[in-house]
């Protein structure tokens, strides 16, 4: 973890250098990797560890305080340490590959300063729900930013043979063509933002599905899943751009091959909900692959979003000073990523950090399984 993270740059005054930078970085992770939410946590996990963490770190003068941490992460420059970040996530995506990528948005809402008059901290991530690693993350003013955003997180990652799920907000000609032009294949949510497509669409589909498209080219999948009192049936028809009339500007979507139809009936223990959703694709017409896709963007939320929530209790954290709030986040997401590499303990992430918290020798398993990706694959120069 060391040698992740070697290249940031010490923001203090060299004087006032007491503590190494790395062993606060490492202190650091290790406290959010067993629980620990701010600056107090971090300072009472190296108290509570300091026998075990003197094994390896040079600890002359002691732990850090609790305003050391925060001073810290308060001025380290978020760029520098997203891309040493990027450095170590991408070697792992090399050596495990990385097929559907959710890109969406999440406000981290205890963040924001009423007497500041600063806004909650809103950041666009991208998720590999195949491998339930978190592959980058952007900064946004506001949610309304998105689509500057999307395309600069598109821009940190490698994208060639990957499908990019984006819901309605990214839904954009020119981000189509980014991910088109760096070899990978989008399924993008198809809403009322735009609203003369969505309604050429919508009515195709509507007059189509009731003759049970007749005639036409289309591609059908259909999955019933049961659990948690509830029955959800989702159906799936795609069918080539060719077998539409000519749809509103769609020659500027680069790529376009397909549009997708998808209808989920939830059967809950009160009522029956109904929903349907389009969506726009680069993919070939087939239902089952884009219904998995389609299925797995999902999983941003369930798996990114609500453990982050639930885990780490990212919401109600208020830090919210400097660069802070967002360091603090990327420490998240890397003891996200470190706690689901870890296979061996078959338990929920808050009961692998539970154990991690108590364990000294499970904390070490946690940190060589993510660390045996990244030292297998080669390592890009971090800038």
């Amino acid at each position: 973890m060391e040698l992740v993270f070697s290249d940031i740059k010490d923001p203090r005054v060299e004087r006032t250098r007491v503590h190494l930078l790395t062993n606060i970085l490492i202190i650091g992770i290790l406290s959010v990797i067993a629980g620990g939410k701010g600056w107090e946590d971090m300072e009472n996990y190296g108290l509570s560890k300091y026998d075990w963490l003197k094994e390896f770190l040079d600890l002359s003068w002691g732990i850090p305080s609790a305003d050391t941490f925060r001073r810290l992460f308060e001025r380290i420059n978020p760029k520098v340490f997203e891309q040493c970040f990027q450095r170590w996530v991408q070697s792992i995506v090399e050596t495990v590959g990385a097929q559907v990528i959710p890109i969406d948005g999440k406000t981290l809402k205890g963040s924001y300063d009423r007497e500041q008059g600063k806004s909650a901290l809103h950041l666009v991530s991208a998720w590999s729900s195949q491998y339930r690693l978190v592959l980058g993350q952007v900064k946004v003013a506001d949610k309304s930013n998105e689509i500057i955003a999307i395309p600069a997180l598109l821009e940190l990652l490698d994208l060639a043979g990957c499908i990019i799920t984006i819901d309605a907000m990214g839904t954009q000609t020119a981000i189509a063509s980014q991910i088109f032009n760096a070899k990978a294949d989008y399924v993008l949510s198809l809403k009322g933002n735009h609203p003369t497509l969505h309604e050429q669409v919508k009515d195709w589909f509507e007059q189509n599905f009731h003759s049970g498209f007749e005639g036409i080219t289309n591609s059908y999948d259909e999955r019933i899943e049961k659990g948690h009192h509830r029955t959800e049936k989702r159906q799936v028809w795609c069918v080539p751009i060719s077998q539409l009339p000519p749809l509103h500007n769609y020659s500027d979507w680069l790529g376009l091959k397909c549009i997708v139809m998808v209808v989920r009936v939830r059967h809950l223990w009160n009522k029956t909900t109904r929903e349907v959703q389009f969506y726009l694709t680069s993919l070939d017409c087939d239902a089952r692959k884009l219904g998995q896709a389609i299925r797995l963007h999902w999983g941003i939320e369930n798996s990114l979003h609500w453990t982050l929530d639930i885990t780490f209790n990212e919401d109600a954290c208020r830090v919210r000073t400097g660069h802070a709030p967002q360091n603090l986040s990327l420490l998240r997401r890397i003891a996200l990523n470190a706690l689901n590499l870890e296979q061996s303990f078959k338990r929920s992430n808050r009961q692998k950090s539970n154990r991690a918290a108590m364990d000294n020798n499970y904390m070490l398993t946690i940190l060589a399984a993510c660390l045996s990706q990244y030292n297998d694959a080669p390592k890009p120069a971090c800038q």
